[in-house]
């Protein structure tokens, strides 16, 4: 089965990932990677460099440029997890926060990606 863990973070902070961070980081992602846990992952560009979209009724599409002031927390990467569990993919989750210790507030959403490809029965 296949997850999405989408990590979200206050971009209002100015927080920047530590070189011990990102060799911890890179460490934990070479590991799940040989392992098959780990199929794709990539941090995003702040909201500042970004679009929001939105299709409203009537078949109208604004397009708004970013930084979202509205939005506390934004979607700063993601993971996609291969997991025979969504146990598994949560204790997959939980190693990924762990790696920033305790001077980082972080928060990840993990859901299940749908469709018989990705071992989720419709």
């Amino acid at each position: 089965m296949r997850f999405l863990s989408m990590i979200r973070i206050d971009e209002t902070t100015g927080q920047v990932p530590s070189e011990q961070l990102m060799a911890d980081m890179g460490t934990l992602m070479e590991e799940l990677t040989r392992t098959g846990q780990l199929v794709s992952t990539a941090g995003l560009k702040p909201t500042s460099e970004g679009v929001r979209m939105r299709l409203q009724r009537g078949g109208k599409i604004s397009v708004v440029d970013g930084p979202f002031t509205e939005a506390k927390e934004v979607i700063g990467g993601y993971a996609i997890l291969e997991a025979q569990s969504k146990e598994e993919a949560i204790e997959l989750t939980r190693r990924f926060l762990a790696v920033h210790g305790s001077d980082w507030d972080v928060e990840c959403e993990v859901r299940q990606l749908a469709g018989p490809e990705f071992g989720c029965k419709p």
